[in-house]
């Protein structure tokens, strides 16, 4: 299953596609007892897919069985062992791929000749994710690092890897001969070419970088290195051959301090836009602005929802189930303020009680 949306991903996930390209959402569980109705209800919204294919007299025989093949081998690709908060399968013909996201979506399915991409655009804002790079003398390991995990990447180039006679990095920590390690110029040569790495996965995807490993490692590369001189360094070594959970617990304080000093910073921005009279608040408000592209900074609660009903002028509450209700509201303000161009800040649940869970600093 995915987890990791770079730009480049989304960019080919929003190519038109022959029709139908199927997009299938369904929430998922974390935990018992919600967790153990997962599998029952996937099932059935995979049978209602096949179900509007069946029906749809824009679909041909040939193509309908195609794409009921991949809606197959994708269900059979899911693994709610290790569920999260939501699940989205895409499938068109030749086709397909499932998601996994952090965050909740409706039950949903949506033919269209595009796949529905704003809940995983959302999910990925709602993330905050970040890079981490373990350095070693002899393997460089990229993290892709988001809410409550990281895992490794291999891709870019990573794991980097260095293999040389006679040549025990944890033997040379115990005696004490690190720093000769990180001089020799095989080592540094080794870095700079970890560097270069790092350098096109940031132009593909800029994130915040954080660099683990011995003192000496953090130094011989801040010597060497471009990309890397600006990242966030962790004198934390090990971790290059380190486990997922051993990486997080080590960048975990630093990303929970990044966190806080960032709803400091919305705090501010928007107590400044009030005064400014540049200041949008409430569901209604927001969604309004969002539409013509005057949201500069869009500020949401981590957990919050809504569904509505739109009257033509005006966003209006519904309940879940209601004729033309929307209820991934959030998920479609998120989206459309990245799309002209706003930046997106999730916040703790409370921070934002004044303005009812979503509030907008706007462009004028």
């Amino acid at each position: 299953m995915e987890h990791a949306l770079s730009p480049a991903t989304l960019t080919e996930l929003r190519r038109p596609r022959p029709y139908p390209a199927v997009s299938v959402l369904t929430p998922t569980h974390r935990r018992e007892p919600e967790k153990a109705q997962d599998p029952v209800r996937l099932r059935n919204v995979v049978a209602a897919a096949k179900k509007q294919l069946e029906s749809d007299p824009g679909v041909s025989r040939d193509r309908r069985a195609d794409v009921e093949r991949q809606l197959d081998q994708a269900l059979a690709e899911v693994d709610l062992t290790h569920a999260e908060d939501g699940l989205v399968i895409f499938a068109a013909p030749g086709e397909h791929q499932v998601w996994s996201l952090g965050r909740p979506v409706p039950e949903r399915v949506v033919l269209a000749d595009t796949f529905l991409t704003r809940n995983l655009v959302s999910a990925q804002a709602a993330e905050r994710p970040f890079w981490v790079l373990s350095v070693s003398a002899d393997r460089i390991t990229l993290w892709n690092g988001g809410t409550d995990r990281v895992a490794e990447v291999r891709a870019g180039g990573f794991p980097l890897t260095r293999s040389f006679d006679n040549f025990d990095a944890e033997r040379q920590e115990r005696i004490g001969d690190l720093p000769s390690t990180f001089r020799d110029e095989g080592t540094r040569h080794f870095l700079r070419d970890a560097d270069t790495a790092m350098s096109k996965i940031l132009r593909d995807d800029l994130r915040p970088l954080y660099i683990t490993g011995e003192q000496a490692a953090l130094s011989a590369l801040d010597e060497v290195g471009s990309v890397t001189r600006d990242a966030v360094h962790i004198a934390h070594g090990g971790l290059a051959h380190g486990t997922p959970d051993a990486v997080w617990q080590a960048v975990r304080p630093l990303v929970a301090a990044e966190d806080r000093k960032s709803t400091d910073e919305v705090s501010r921005e928007l107590e400044s836009a009030r005064g400014r009279r540049a200041f949008a608040a409430g569901l209604d408000e927001v969604w309004q602005n969002a539409r013509e592209a005057r949201v500069r900074l869009l500020a949401v609660e981590e957990n919050y929802r809504a569904t509505v009903r739109d009257d033509g002028d005006h966003l209006i509450p519904a309940e879940s189930g209601d004729l033309d209700a929307r209820e991934d509201i959030v998920d479609e303000i998120v989206e459309q303020c990245l799309e002209t161009g706003a930046e997106v800040r999730f916040v703790p649940d409370g921070t934002l009680a004044d303005a009812d869970g979503i509030a907008g600093v706007l462009r004028y």
